[in-house]
């Protein structure tokens, strides 16, 4: 009885072993692919990061007053270090997707697979979210040079409801980029579209007569000059 003990013990013991040993070259493999997943995504980021410095990248959002709201939260970033740091963490994430690969075999991934895909469309909001901000600025300025050199006024209020007409647009989008809610956001795209329509008929029917007046006028002196 007790050789029987002695047998199965050692047994489990070998098994054991052997599984260890067949373990570890993953195990290994999956540190390895990691830790040089890591300094890579590292050094893109900071790449990335520089690329974007040198480029003045940072001085559109400083004009927007971006860098400073993000500053009073205590957000110590720049958009620049900001950007390299999400290239950072998306490489981290694929280079971890792939250890788990290795480690656990792709039968235990589907959750890291499924939010891999979904990367782009992050990326893709990123994206939208700086093209905002630079179209935004650069429409808002526009519009009230080209309203300011007409003489008719209010250039600056112009210019306001044209930058957040482009941001409200902007947040809509990347909603609907991200897959939020994508019935609400069309719901909300219908309902904004339709509240500037109504706003500008109101405008020129009630309380903005004056405006348009003095903003249509300003155009035909502007034409007969």
């Amino acid at each position: 009885m007790v050789q029987d003990w002695s047998t199965v013990t050692l047994q489990a013991l070998q098994n054991l072993w052997q599984s260890f040993l067949n373990f570890l070259p993953k195990m290994i493999g999956a540190i390895v692919v990691f830790v040089i997943g890591w300094f890579i995504a590292v050094w893109i980021g900071k790449l990335i990061a520089e690329i974007l410095k040198r480029l003045k990248f940072d001085k559109i959002f400083e004009k927007t007053g971006w860098q400073e709201a993000l500053e009073k939260a205590e957000f110590k970033m720049t958009m620049s270090e900001f950007i390299g740091a999400v290239v950072k963490w998306v490489l981290v994430i694929v280079f971890l997707l792939a250890a788990v690969k290795i480690l656990v075999g792709a039968s235990y991934v589907g959750f890291f697979s499924k939010f891999v895909e979904w990367l782009p469309n992050l990326v893709a909001a990123a994206a939208i979210f700086v093209v905002a901000v630079v179209v935004a600025n650069l429409s808002e300025k526009f519009v009230k040079a080209v309203v300011g050199k007409m003489k008719v006024g209010y250039s600056k209020l112009i210019g306001s409801i044209v930058r957040w007409a482009i941001w409200i647009f902007a947040i809509l989008a990347i909603l609907a980029q991200l897959g939020v809610a994508p019935e609400i956001v069309q719901i909300l795209i219908g309902g904004f579209v339709a509240l500037i329509v109504i706003s500008c008929s109101i405008a020129f029917g009630l309380g903005g007569k004056d405006l348009a007046r003095e903003f249509l006028e300003g155009l035909r002196n502007k034409f007969r000059e």
